[in-house]
């Protein structure tokens, strides 16, 4: 039975399964949830948004959706860059936000039970209670959920010393396509019975099953933390002290790059450690048992690869200040943007890089920002090799966002030029899909679509995502 064809009957069978309230029809809530932040692809329109509170009404809903041939667009909070949580026409959409239980913390066993709909930045408040900590820290942690992180495979700044999400997931608890329950992984540190499909499922973005439920690995809340702050003359410079860093064995837990554009922007911004001029920004934290030393310890390495002026903390107050540094790198782009005429639009990209290419890599997207004519500010989560690049543009103008969408088609172009992948933890949604093609060979390809069609054989959760089936 088609969607299209009976929605009367669709809404109705809904309602026998779910709350009235859960169960959303109106312009309004229609609207707000067709799309996630993502400004470029294009996105359809659902014929109902439902909003379970329970893992079983989950599993009526699918298995509901299943049996009319009617496809379903798993939601967290939108905080997604991809569009894999942009709505198809005639869907059902299934937030999950409003199952945000944290269902146990066992500070035994570090490890927090909750459900997808609780947001990261309260899963950590309650885990500090413990003493405990989450580590993955997107920079959206305030509003995006647990679920969202699962389907993304988040990470966040501390991932050079703490890992991203996948790192930390135990053991899911998930409702696939045809409404039936299932388990993947275990609550123990260490296990390898059978394949491992929790693994799977994190990064999957909606495409496999339906994360209600998961078991997650808790860590000692972290020390406290110091902080250098490093100006460098060239790129080359900024890319040889990282290459310092990581060589000598130093693992900070923030190794954070601002680029030309950024590094000015922010100075304009106001704080007072940046300079115009400067063509690239470096920032490192430690949280090591003696961050002090192995400060000065960087702060050399940073000296010899040619910094112009380096600036160490020996207090919170003055680590919090450097850090801030790279906090205000989005609002100072955003100020700058409001400055222009039209429709100013940011658009935040996001790849993966060899960390010795990281020079040569930024280097190329101030090639293509000059180019197309665009203003690009690029901050790189340098530890990692991972690769922000926000790609400025007025909206308004048929022209400017056709070179922004190929400014972005020749960054990610030149990341797999030198090694490197077209995402790292934003995922892949409809705006990557052709990328991944490239980027996997015809083996990888195959198999990821077979592996979609074991779990999904009839196309219907969240389709066009990740790859074509």
């Amino acid at each position: 039975m088609s969607l299209t064809t009976d929605s009367s009957l669709l809404l109705s069978r809904l309602r026998d399964v779910l709350p009235t309230h859960a169960v959303l029809a109106d312009e309004a809530s229609l609207a707000a949830h067709a799309r996630d932040t993502a400004p470029f692809p294009d996105c359809g329109t659902p014929a109902v948004v439902v909003q379970p509170t329970t893992a079983e009404q989950v599993q009526a809903v699918l298995a509901l959706a299943y049996g009319l041939e009617v496809p379903v667009v798993p939601q967290g909070a939108r905080t997604g860059v991809v569009g894999a949580a942009g709505a198809v026409d005639g869907c059902i959409v299934l937030s999950t936000v409003r199952m945000d239980r944290i269902l146990e913390i066992d500070p035994g066993n570090r490890l927090v039970r909750c459900e997808p709909g609780v947001t990261t930045a309260a899963l950590n408040a309650a885990a500090a209670e413990y003493g405990l900590t989450y580590p993955p820290d997107p920079a959206s942690r305030d509003t995006c959920t647990i679920g969202g992180n699962i389907a993304t495979g988040a990470g966040g700044i501390c991932s050079v010393k703490y890992g991203a999400t996948a790192d930390h997931v135990l053991a899911l608890d998930l409702v696939l396509p045809d409404g039936r329950r299932m388990r993947t992984g275990r609550d123990t540190v260490k296990g390898v019975a059978g394949y491992d499909l929790t693994r799977l499922i994190v990064g999957s973005e909606g495409t496999l099953a339906v994360v209600v439920g998961a078991s997650l690995a808790l860590r000692p809340a972290r020390p406290p933390a110091l902080s250098l702050l490093a100006r460098f003359p060239t790129l080359t410079a900024a890319g040889d002290a990282v290459h310092a860093i990581t060589l000598a064995g130093h693992l900070p837990s923030a190794l954070e790059l601002l680029d030309r554009a950024t590094s000015e922007a922010v100075a304009e911004l106001g704080h007072p450690l940046l300079r115009p001029g400067s063509a690239a920004t470096l920032i490192v934290e430690s949280d090591t048992a003696d961050p002090a030393r192995d400060l000065t310890a960087m702060e050399l390495l940073c000296k010899e690869a040619g910094a112009e002026h380096v600036v160490t903390a020996s207090t919170a107050e003055e680590s919090r200040e450097i850090m801030e540094a790279r906090r205000q790198a989005v609002p100072a782009v955003n100020r700058f943007a409001a400055t222009l005429p039209g429709r100013p639009t940011t658009f935040v990209e996001e790849v993966a890089v060899p960390r010795r290419e990281l020079p040569k890599f930024i280097g190329a997207i101030e090639g293509i920002a000059d180019h197309h004519g665009l203003r690009i500010f690029t901050t790189a989560h340098a530890g990692d090799g991972r690769v922000r690049p926000a790609v400025l543009f007025d909206a308004s103008d048929a022209g400017r966002v056709a070179r922004a969408r190929q400014a972005r088609e020749d960054i990610v172009a030149a990341a797999l030029a030198v090694g490197g992948t077209s995402t790292g933890t934003h995922g892949i949604g409809t705006l990557k899909r052709d990328w991944l093609a490239r980027e996997l060979d015809p083996a990888g390809l195959d198999l990821h679509r077979g592996i979609k069609r074991l779990f999904d054989p009839k196309n219907l959760l969240n389709p066009g995502k990740v790859i074509e089936a």
